[in-house]
């Protein structure tokens, strides 16, 4: 049986009422898609069709084991990582929650775990702001009250917030588990999508990867080791591990472009190709 579910499996159907209770976001900022666009971060407007019917592939499975009856809370928490530095982790991250947040019944929230980087953050302008880690040093905040909204519907931004040298020990402790609970108990149809730093160069994603309940890793081709890979596969507990996305396949006419996007179970891979930016 595959570790990932078919990445054309459609949702089983449609929930009905409302998509939970949710609170107002002290704030709300602005995602400018026209820098992001500029940045790399997100398609050219001529290939965002051809990426949505990608992020599709991703998402559809994700959110249907996320909110399947009876599916424990943790798996509606779900981390992105690599490897190693380099291989397009963020630009899946973020396209990924801008994708998720289309959907009608469901709302996102992105946190921006990559500590050491807060790429995220700087994307978005907001590495200023409280967050994460802010709340995890100060047990009397209340996480929800840090959750940044935007004018994307269904989208949420919590940041990384300010630097702390203990970083790794907060993410593992006691106050992480209360919190990440927080965040996942008071909306039942919200999915909680954690950018994580790189596994093999980083203790806080170390840390990190006891939280979530699906984990999903991004390799970049022709640049990522097959070792490096293996070792980060390795460190991945077998029924959290959702499926590997392979960044800037070369497509299959063998030309000099590009392109994203590989999505595979285990040791099982198919490539399609598509014009993409590299970031992480």
């Amino acid at each position: 049986m595959s570790i990932v579910e078919d990445a054309l499996a459609l949702l089983d159907a449609r929930r009905s009422g409302p998509a939970g209770v949710r609170a107002a976001p002290a704030r709300q900022i602005t995602v400018d898609l026209a820098a992001l666009r500029a940045g790399g971060y997100v398609p050219e407007e001529a290939q965002e069709r051809r990426f949505a019917d990608f992020y599709r592939e991703i998402k559809r499975p994700l959110i249907k084991k996320a909110l399947a009856r009876g599916a424990p809370a943790d798996l509606r928490l779900i981390m992105v990582s690599s490897a190693l530095p380099g291989e397009g982790k963020t630009f899946i991250t973020l396209n990924l929650a801008l994708s998720m947040a289309r959907e009608r019944d469901i709302s996102v929230l992105l946190v921006d775990a990559d500590l050491p980087k807060a790429d995220i953050s700087r994307t978005l302008h907001v590495q200023e702001e409280p967050g994460l880690l802010d709340c995890l040093a100060d047990a009397t905040r209340d996480v929800e009250s840090l959750v940044l909204g935007t004018d994307v519907p269904g989208l949420q931004i919590l940041p990384a917030g300010h630097p702390h040298e203990s970083a790794a020990e907060m993410i593992s402790s006691a106050r992480m588990r209360h919190v990440i609970t927080s965040l996942v108990s008071r909306n039942p149809y919200r999915l909680v999508l954690f950018d994580s730093p790189p596994l093999l160069v980083s203790s806080e994603a170390r840390a990190l990867i006891q939280v979530p309940g699906l984990i999903m890793l991004v390799a970049r081709a022709g640049h990522t080791p097959r070792q490096a890979l293996l070792d980060a596969l390795g460190k991945i507990e077998k029924n959290k591990l959702h499926g590997v996305v392979l960044n800037e396949c070369r497509t299959p006419g063998g030309g000099d472009s590009y392109g994203y996007y590989g999505y595979s179970s285990y040791g099982a891979q198919r490539e399609r190709p598509a014009d993409a930016p590299q970031s992480d």
